[in-house]
């Protein structure tokens, strides 16, 4: 006799994943779907972490930062974490800052959890889903000091050009939650991608390049990415904008 059941669950696991997928990131996106599962210690560390420091996209849940947090203190969004090298470093940097951050993908999600377990910081939380909706629903206006948005995807074909993040209506966001003189960083290796972003920038007029000192740390750890990108000459490009009084 043959075992069905297992032909019989995989549509409703795919079915159970398109829901879960639309509800987190309902719209044509900048990032491209991975999966991947995560080990015994990453798992542990999920079920531990994520009730208190994570939580999904909501379009109909705004964040509170102060309940969140337990405090009051300058707060900025880190749009596309990946695995939290950078994030959980410079967080351990600045304890008197707080720290939002943002990615899609579960694994590097996980391993930045097992960064602040093993660290004890208590100034970073997590959302998993799209940044975008994030800008849109999830944040009071003029609530953040910063945003940062480090080596985003490129998509270097012309015909996904669309699919990019920084694009003027997400700039128009980003200045939105951002309080006065609050700063936009962002960090990117692509060299047209680099054009594009300049390209925007000059296109508005919210948010203005500065060299002037911020209200908290632009110096970053150099991951394993960016090394991998000054080996083979791809030179980092960076923007620092702030937010012009409203």
């Amino acid at each position: 006799m043959t075992d069905v059941s297992g032909a019989a669950d995989a549509p409703a696991d795919r079915d159970a994943e398109r829901r879960e997928r639309a509800r987190l990131y309902p719209r044509v996106t900048s990032f491209r779907s991975r999966r991947g599962s995560l080990t015994q210690a990453q798992q542990q560390n999920w079920e531990e972490l994520w009730p208190r420091i994570g939580r999904d996209v909501s379009e109909t849940e705004q964040v509170d930062p102060t309940a969140w947090f337990g405090r009051s203190a300058p707060l900025i969004l880190e749009i596309g974490c990946g695995t939290g090298t950078s994030t959980a470093a410079m967080a351990a940097d600045e304890p008197d800052t707080d720290v939002i951050a943002v990615d899609v993908y579960r694994p590097g999600i996980a391993q930045l959890l097992g960064a602040i377990k093993r660290a004890g910081l208590d100034n970073i939380r997590v959302i998993r889903g799209d940044a975008v909706i994030v800008l849109k629903n999830m944040l009071a206006p003029a609530s953040l000091t910063g945003v940062r948005v480090f080596f985003p995807d490129p998509w270097p074909k012309a015909r996904h050009h669309k699919r990019r993040l920084l694009q003027p209506e997400t700039l128009v966001q980003i200045a939105h939650v951002l309080r006065d003189g609050g700063v936009l960083h962002i960090a990117t290796d692509h060299a047209d991608y680099a054009e594009s972003i300049a390209g925007v920038i000059d296109g508005q007029s919210v948010l203005t390049p500065t060299d002037q000192a911020v209200p908290f740390s632009i110096e970053r750890p150099v991951t394993k990415f960016e090394g991998r990108a000054a080996r083979e000459g791809r030179p980092v490009t960076e923007f620092v904008l702030t937010r012009v009084p409203r």
